[in-house]
């Protein structure tokens, strides 16, 4: 078994492509935009993943890339501060730790730089999956002895594997769009949040001031089509309409925003991860979506374990992979049930949770 096909092109499918690399596998990549895909919000890197990181030798570059935030505040919806804090934020948590807090595209660009000898195959799409026979929407038809779906909540290759996504996919009830902007507010470093009502969300300063990220939430089942942009942003300026403080100019923004995206709040939770030659990583098999703070470390580690047992012994892999990986999964899922029940208030055992995982050595 040496020829490996991943869907997806993010965070655990370049990761993913690493490890493969290194333990002698033929790595073929398929993703749908026509390049890596631009923007996403601040992401973080944490226990166990920060040593994926670190094996990889990657940990400086990791570090270089850090958001540096000094800290946070609140206000209403006038702009008058309810809360600040120089210890912790609500992107990144305690600024004290050693978690390395960096913008997804950021991490996806380093990841994709790291590795020599894979295929890549943008703006491309798999259309069917029979046995080690894929075929794509552009491609001609190929071989492989393994297909990854790394490609994310929406996955493709869960939906043709494993049916429809309605039958894994948990709504939390909250949606987000994010999208980069200029610096409007002037931060330093910073990140001002404004809740209240069925909208809120914040706004981060970002790449040493020149730029920031826009977050923009909002309560309600999803009822927009996760393609359509432009539809998105015409339901987030509705939703936004009268909310006060900066909004108004953040959905200015919002309408020349090339990297605008929006999702809901959502997790996916399924009974196996793998079926035949086909197995799923990260969001598409087990999102625990971005209350959990631990969708970026949970591909990390995903990938590095999946890597790890297919080097080992083929016939077991995905079995172990699933034993060695699930409980983390879980409890970083409950996490985020605990983190929406608490309002965002800190979990009590969030470090237990984080560092639950052993790493295997492969």
């Amino acid at each position: 078994m040496k020829n490996v096909l991943i869907s997806g092109a993010s965070i655990g499918g370049p990761a993913l492509a690493y490890w493969l690399r290194h333990h002698g596998f033929g790595v073929t990549v398929v993703e749908r935009h026509r390049g890596l895909r631009p923007g996403g919000q601040a992401i973080d890197v944490r226990g166990p993943a920060l040593e994926v990181i670190e094996r990889m030798g990657l940990g400086d570059r990791l570090r270089s890339f850090s958001t540096n935030m000094r800290g946070m505040n609140v206000v209403d919806a006038e702009g008058n501060e309810l809360y600040r804090s120089t210890t912790h934020t609500l992107s990144g948590g305690d600024l004290a730790s050693p978690d390395v807090e960096l913008l997804r595209d950021d991490l996806a660009g380093m990841l994709f730089d790291a590795v020599d000898g894979v295929e890549y195959l943008f703006d491309d799409t798999i259309t069917s999956i029979d046995g080690n026979r894929v075929t794509f929407e552009k491609a001609a038809p190929r071989d492989f002895d393994v297909v990854v779906g790394a490609d994310g909540l929406h996955s493709n290759v869960r939906r043709l594997v494993f049916g429809p996504e309605s039958e894994f996919v948990s709504h939390l009830g909250m949606n987000l769009a994010v999208f980069t902007a200029p610096n409007f507010l002037g931060l330093d470093h910073w990140q001002t949040f404004q809740q209240g009502g069925e909208v809120g969300g914040g706004i981060m300063s970002a790449r040493s001031n020149t730029e920031c990220r826009v977050y923009m939430g909002f309560n309600g089942e999803p009822d927009f089509d996760h393609r359509d942009a432009d539809a998105q942003r015409r339901v987030l300026a509705e939703k936004f309409e009268g909310a006060g403080w900066a909004w108004p100019t953040a959905v200015k923004h919002m309408w020349e925003a090339p990297d605008f995206h929006m999702d809901s709040m959502s997790q996916i939770r399924m009974d196996s991860w793998s079926r035949g030659n086909v197995v799923l990583l990260g969001d598409a098999g087990y999102c625990g979506s971005p209350l959990s703070g631990q969708g970026t470390s949970m591909a990390l580690v995903g990938a590095y374990v999946l890597a790890g047992e297919l080097a080992a012994d083929a016939s077991t892999a995905f079995r172990r992979y699933e034993e060695i990986l699930r409980p983390y999964v879980l409890a970083n899922q409950e996490m985020a049930l605990r983190n929406q029940a608490s309002g965002g208030a800190p979990v009590d055992d969030f470090d237990e949770i984080v560092n639950s995982l052993s790493l295997p050595t492969y």
